[in-house]
């Protein structure tokens, strides 16, 4: 899977690590991507799409709620 949502673009981000006794370490932050199949002029499309790119597209009733 691309590690990018293909809506909104969201991807991983950069950070750091703090332990309890304050020392940093690098490390990534992944978006929560899934596989989403829509049906569109009787065509199947597969999308990788970040959790809540898909729970906006539902708020919006782009997605019917299953």
């Amino acid at each position: 899977m691309a590690a990018r949502c293909e809506l909104t673009g969201k991807g991983k981000q950069f950070g750091n690590k703090v332990s309890f006794s304050l020392q940093r370490n690098k490390r990534v932050f992944k978006p929560n991507l899934q596989r989403k199949t829509f049906v569109v002029n009787g065509k199947k499309i597969t999308m990788v799409l970040s959790t809540k790119a898909i729970r906006t597209l539902k708020k919006k009733g782009i997605i019917a709620s299953a």
